[in-house]
């Protein structure tokens, strides 16, 4: 026999147990719905019933890049991913299912007949839509240690082989490594190679002893050309990720930029933690759209591309912090590579739900012609476009001199 909390109920209690329970909760939740149709004043309301969908079926983009976005959205989408394993394979809709070739890196001969004006698009054009989808190239020169000392500020300067000129002046000026008021300043020039066609003479001995002798050399194996920007800026992310990733902040810029670091380390001190986090400053653009004339160094045919560009920064310079350039990297992968690098950091950007800030001293398009040999113009200024290494020399001298009164 049993005793006290041990003794089991009699199973004819527990039927009407259950539906005494059963019952309450159908009472709550009629009371709950009534509740929800009345109003204020306790009126009942007619239910009503969304005679739309509430979400908008996805259809394929006529443009070669649009559809290609639409597939990494696709296979980016949170929620499909969510519930599906590291090994899960995921299954396309069929309009988005012509995966091109299985190297990545290999000719994608899918555009010959998926881009309908192919054939008569400029070289440039041919050579990136073939390519588009490759962005693994070998590393010819790595500088791995160079931010060991953990730097303040990274200058990232994008040149070309042939531009000794150029990095030199850089060097003596505002790109001069070390610390600088205060702060470590590390300097790192991103380039990539040259092919026959592009008519340079062999200059790769010369790098390799420059790169020796300076150690700020970086460079991939790919064709150095305009539409190959974005895949420079793609790779700099990712060594950047593996070598310099306690990196404060970065300062990207052209080789023929001027660029006031002084100005810029003054910047930064001021800002708080929370203000760094997806801090991003350049000469931001707004409600630009592509160039539709096929003269023009900017022109993207509607067989590429169609809709508006986000806010982006000119390419000439910007500025932003070390944290943001590591959800840069990972935001890359899901955002298709675009012939335009600066539109295609803003496309990133806009993937991560950010908008460049404008600062006016941010000037890409350089300043009034009155004021281009002013030194005191340059010291309230952080970057212009676009200046000779003479003229760099110039006016680093300038706006350095202790003795410049500029009341």
């Amino acid at each position: 026999m049993q005793r006290g909390g041990n003794m089991p109920v009699p199973r004819r209690k527990v039927r009407p147990l259950c539906v005494m329970m059963m019952f309450n909760i159908f009472i709550c939740i009629l009371v709950g719905i009534s509740w929800t149709l009345r109003d204020g004043n306790g009126v009942r309301q007619k239910i009503r019933i969304p005679s739309q969908r509430f979400w908008r079926q996805q259809v394929p983009s006529k443009s070669f890049w649009n559809k290609e976005q639409q597939r990494l959205d696709f296979i980016y989408n949170p929620v499909i991913n969510s519930g599906l394993s590291s090994d899960s394979i995921i299954e396309l809709p069929g309009w988005l299912n012509d995966t091109g070739p299985l190297n990545l890196c290999e000719p994608d001969n899918r555009v010959l007949v998926q881009i309908s004006d192919y054939n008569s698009l400029p070289q440039r054009f041919q050579d990136f839509l073939l390519h588009m989808r490759c962005r693994t190239y070998p590393m010819l020169l790595n500088q791995p240690s160079v931010c060991d000392d953990k730097p303040f500020l990274l200058l990232a300067v994008k040149s070309l082989i042939p531009h000794f000129d150029r990095r030199q002046a850089i060097r003596e000026t505002w790109g001069r490594a070390g610390v600088i008021a205060n702060r470590t300043v590390v300097t790192v020039f991103l380039l990539g190679n040259t092919v026959s066609a592009d008519h340079f003479p062999n200059l790769l001995e010369m790098l390799a002893h420059e790169a020796k002798l300076y150690k700020d050399i970086l460079q991939w194996d790919y064709r150095d050309t305009f539409f190959n920007l974005t895949l420079k800026d793609v790779l700099f992310l990712e060594w950047f990720n593996k070598h310099c990733p306690q990196t404060k902040y970065i300062l990207k810029g052209d080789d023929d930029v001027f660029v006031n670091t002084l100005q810029i380390i003054e910047l930064l001190e001021g800002l708080s933690e929370v203000k760094a986090k997806d801090f991003f400053i350049g000469d931001v653009i707004n409600n630009a759209a592509p160039h539709r004339d096929s003269k023009l160094k900017y022109f993207i045919p509607e067989s590429v591309f169609e809709g508006q560009y986000p806010a982006y920064a000119g390419g000439g310079g910007y500025l932003y912090s070390g944290e943001l350039a590591l959800r840069l990297h990972n935001v890359s992968r899901e955002v298709a590579l675009y012939p335009i690098d600066d539109v295609y950091t803003g496309m990133c950007l806009k993937k991560l739900g950010l908008v460049p800030e404008k600062h006016t001293g941010f000037r890409t398009f350089d300043i009034e012609e009155k004021y281009r040999y002013s030194p005191c113009i340059y010291r309230n200024l952080m970057l212009v476009h676009s200046r000779t290494p003479q003229e760099m020399l110039t006016i680093w001298q300038g706006i350095d001199h202790p003795e410049l009164d500029c009341q």
